[in-house]
C-alpha cells in the first residue's frame, strides 16, 4: 500500500482557498489501489491518517459515513 504524507494544516488552508471539500480531492486520488493518507500536524508527527478506497463506490460509503458520525458528535455536544 502506497503511504502520501500531507501537512494537515497547509491542506485544509488550501481546501478553504480553493472553495473545495477533501472528499473532491480524495475522488481526484482513487485509481483501482489502497493508499494510507497521514496527515501530519505541526510537530511533524502524524496527526491521523485515512486509508483512501481503490474505489469511488467505497469512497462515497465512507463519505457517508463520516457525515453521519460528525452530525452525532456536534450533535452530543450542543
Amino acid at each position: 500500500m502506497k503511504t502520501i504524507q500531507i501537512q494537515a494544516q497547509d491542506f485544509f488552508e488550501l481546501l478553504k482557498q480553493k472553495d473545495t471539500s477533501m472528499w473532491e480531492v480524495f475522488a481526484q486520488m482513487v485509481d483501482g489501489e489502497e493508499k494510507l493518507i497521514e496527515f501530519i500536524g505541526k510537530d511533524q508527527k502524524i496527526a491521523f491518517n485515512y486509508i483512501l478506497p481503490p474505489t469511488l463506490e467505497k469512497l462515497n460509503e465512507d463519505r457517508r459515513i463520516f457525515a453521519k458520525e460528525y452530525a452525532q458528535k456536534l450533535a452530543s455536544q450542543n
